[in-house]
């Protein structure tokens, strides 16, 4: 099995509303439909293998709201807005051109080019500004000026309503900003690139604020839905569990949780990007009467020092960062992630980054899944399921077996949750008694707790 790299796009996730199954659509002619129009040199200049046309539904996009399961909507290209920035040696990041021109880019200037890029030649980056999202691509090219100082660096980027569709562009904007960087000041590529595109936001609750909750799942079980197939990046969630390791199982606890967890690295920040990504993942819920009472896990992606403000009102996301400094700023976090190194500084979460038994035992059957997941892709020719499925659908079910049970002592006549329980959830009695008492506050779970506590006699 050849190992993936890093720099893939993104897994599908869709930010919208759920709509009904909808009827298998007439297949079309004609390649990518209207991406593949008159977009001059706009248009991508690679196509992935097997992609299916925008008009299509996209039928791995799942969206889960609690109780239903759920085809997403169709979406068609949104592009709000395109933009080239650029480090001038004088004024540091600076916006050079976008379109429209009026749209408010603010800060963007920074979530594009993050900090510590003048050290390497390329990037990507997702990120979050306002109620968009973005993905811009980096570069950084050596020149002989004394007036650029030996460097020439751009990002290229647009901005979406969801990160649903941005993948579709990164080959695009990679070209581009190499472009840019080349013949700076061109932009024709870009405005025919935005003309095709842009896209029209229609006024409605959520636009322009906060959006609603989603559960998102990026695919079903081939017993579910055979015919379902998605298109998933390259060994995201595999490489981020072997970056982890048995620390998945803490991540999982904070991110069911809902607490904010800020991921530190030194650029290159993409695939950090997609850390955060998988970070989400891990709280998949789809049971109903789940996640009403709990804040979305929103996934910010890069954030800077720019974003100290609008972090200090969220009490719930995942998001990425170069800058050291928001260390020092313990009030924006619950989690920090250095490196393979998860840490808190409440007390009460303490316990919660210490590996249990029950946490070995998942990460056992994990692993086991896995070789026997790579065992029926030597052996079964007709089937070719991704290790995405596998870990999605893992912590899905452990998610799903935990608040089932819940549920059903929460509607019982004692109400009293007991070791039997614990261990049947997949869950240390003793080992994770403190997360089981967080959970069950945090989603307003109205259980009786009758585990001992360790530490008292």
């Amino acid at each position: 099995m050849v190992e993936q790299g890093d720099a893939a796009p993104l897994l599908r996730w869709a930010e919208g509303p759920a709509v009904s199954l909808p009827q298998a659509p007439e297949p079309q002619a004609g390649g990518w439909g209207r991406g593949r129009g008159g977009g001059g040199g706009a248009r991508p200049t690679a196509e992935p293998p097997r992609r299916r046309e925008p008009e299509e539904p996209a039928a791995s996009e799942v969206l889960l709201q609690p109780g239903r399961l759920e085809l997403g909507d169709v979406e068609e290209d949104q592009v709000v807005a395109v933009f080239v920035v650029t480090f001038d040696p004088r004024s540091g990041n600076m916006v050079e051109w976008c379109l429209p021109q009026d749209i408010d880019l603010e800060g963007v200037e920074f979530k594009s080019m993050a900090s510590g890029s003048h050290k390497i030649q390329s990037d990507f980056i997702y990120f979050r500004k306002g109620p968009f999202f973005g993905l811009a691509c980096f570069a950084n090219m050596p020149v002989e000026s004394e007036l650029e100082r030996g460097a020439r660096m751009k990002s290229v980027g647009i901005l979406s309503p969801s990160y649903t569709l941005l993948y579709r562009y990164m080959h695009f904007l990679e070209n581009q900003v190499r472009h840019q960087l080349e013949m700076p000041g061109h932009y024709s590529h870009l405005a025919a690139f935005y003309e095709d595109k842009k896209g029209v936001l229609h006024a409605g609750p959520g636009r322009g604020s906060s959006l609603p909750p989603v559960y998102w799942l990026p695919s079903i079980h081939r017993y579910m839905y055979p015919e379902m197939k998605i298109t998933h990046p390259a060994g995201c969630m595999s490489q981020f569990i072997k970056f982890f390791g048995e620390q998945i199982l803490i991540l999982w606890k904070f991110a069911l949780l809902r607490k904010r967890i800020l991921i530190f690295s030194p650029p290159p920040v993409g695939v950090v990007c997609y850390r955060v990504y998988c970070c989400c993942c891990l709280a998949n819920v789809s049971l109903p009467g789940i996640g009403g009472t709990i804040p979305e896990s929103k996934p910010f992606f890069y954030v800077n020092v720019a974003d100290i403000e609008s972090l200090e009102v969220e009490v719930s996301y995942v998001a990425c960062t170069t800058e050291k400094i928001f260390e020092e700023k313990r009030e924006l976090y619950d989690v920090y992630v250095d490196n393979q190194n998860v840490k808190t500084h409440h007390d009460h979460l303490q316990p919660l980054l210490k590996i249990n038994s029950a946490d070995r035992e998942k990460y056992r059957r994990l692993n086991e899944q896995r070789q026997m997941l790579l065992y029926s892709q030597e052996v079964e020719e007709d089937y070719n399921p991704c290790e995405e499925d596998l870990f999605v659908l893992f912590f899905l079910e452990q998610n799903n077996r935990i608040f089932q049970t819940l549920l059903e002592v929460s509607a019982s006549q004692d109400k009293t949750l007991t070791a039997e329980h614990a261990r049947g959830m997949g869950l240390d009695p003793q080992g994770d008694r403190s997360f089981l008492l967080d959970l069950l506050e945090a989603y307003g779970i109205d259980v009786m707790l009758v585990i001992d506590n360790p530490c008292c006699p």
